[in-house]
């Protein structure tokens, strides 16, 4: 397939773009390289993509409207699939504006590029904050979600209500995704994994909200790709779908900072904080929706993963 994919010097993206241009997809990858996190990582996930012939990057914002007719012109698109976006709740209690630029303004010009150019089926990145404030575990698609906690789940589950406008009144496909706290090689510096383990082996303290009183459904990044890609390809999906994207179960947060604890050999110093603004106590993805359709099977525990990314960290940063 030839695909227009959005975010691919961030995280999910970069690992979605690899996979699709290893097994033989064009892909044009499209980022704005924006100093949420440090650019470097981004810098050094592009170069990596780069290397590939079917490959090719466009630097522009989702909300320039006009850099991103021209990125749906340049090239004739069997499927976009949008993971750009700006990420973190935390950050949206300072910087609200860049949420609606990015994830509200940007999105509509997704929507726009992808009913103009003809484009089948539109694949985006939702989040599982858009549960907000819900007590039932695990959390089912059909729950209600019209109660966010933050901008960030504010503007997630914008996207999904405008991509269901869309559909409806264009008859393209949207295929949504909320995802649950993704974790891997080449992660986000602005997360708890990245951020533990930094501290860890630099001797300083972690922040732990809640006073560790926190669940949370860890994904790791090849069970993502999976799910996602299969989105792209699935037969016989509904005109508008979300799906939750999770190992489908729920970990403590002690249970985790125990993990890295034992796999750095060394004890974390926890500040215990209380709870964040914005912030939920517990995540749990109920799979069955993505299992049925998308034949989603989440195959790597914390226990498998974990490791795995605190090698590749250790490899990356040479210590």
């Amino acid at each position: 397939m030839n695909i227009l994919l959005t975010g691919t010097a961030g995280f999910i993206g970069f690992h979605v773009a690899k996979h699709l241009l290893e097994r033989g997809d064009s892909v044009i990858g499209l980022d704005n390289f924006n100093p949420y996190y440090d650019v470097k990582i981004k810098e050094d996930r592009n170069a990596v993509l780069e290397k590939y012939r079917n490959f090719r990057v466009i630097r522009c914002d989702l909300h320039d409207t006009e850099g991103m007719k021209k990125a749906f012109e340049s090239g004739s698109f069997d499927v976009v699939c949008n993971l750009a976006a700006q990420a973190g709740v935390r950050y949206s209690l300072t910087h609200p504006h860049a949420y609606v630029d990015s994830n509200i303004t940007g999105f509509l010009n997704i929507l726009e590029g992808s009913r103009h150019a003809g484009i089948k089926r539109l694949v985006y990145a939702s989040s599982s904050s858009v549960y907000g404030g819900n007590t039932k575990l695990p959390f089912s698609e059909q729950d209600r979600v019209d109660t966010p906690v933050s901008l960030y789940a504010a503007s997630k589950k914008s996207n999904e209500l405008m991509a269901h406008c869309y559909s409806h009144l264009y008859g393209f496909q949207t295929i949504g995704h909320r995802f649950f706290t993704v974790y891997g090689p080449w992660g986000r510096p602005d997360m708890a994994m990245w951020l533990f383990t930094k501290a860890m082996l630099a001797g300083e303290p972690i922040k732990v909200f809640n006073k560790g009183d926190m669940q949370r459904d860890f994904t790791y990044i090849d069970d993502i790709v999976q799910g996602v890609v299969a989105s792209l390809d699935a037969p016989d999906l509904a005109q508008c779908e979300v799906f939750n994207l999770g190992n489908n179960r729920s970990e403590n947060l002690v249970d985790l900072i125990g993990l890295i604890e034992k796999c750095l050999g060394c004890e974390a110093q926890k500040e215990l904080l209380t709870m964040q603004m914005g912030d939920v106590k517990a995540t749990y993805a109920d799979i069955r929706h993505a299992k049925e359709k998308l034949d989603f099977k989440p195959s790597t525990p914390i226990s498998e993963g974990v490791p795995k990314f605190l090698s590749w960290y250790r490899d990356y940063h040479k210590i």
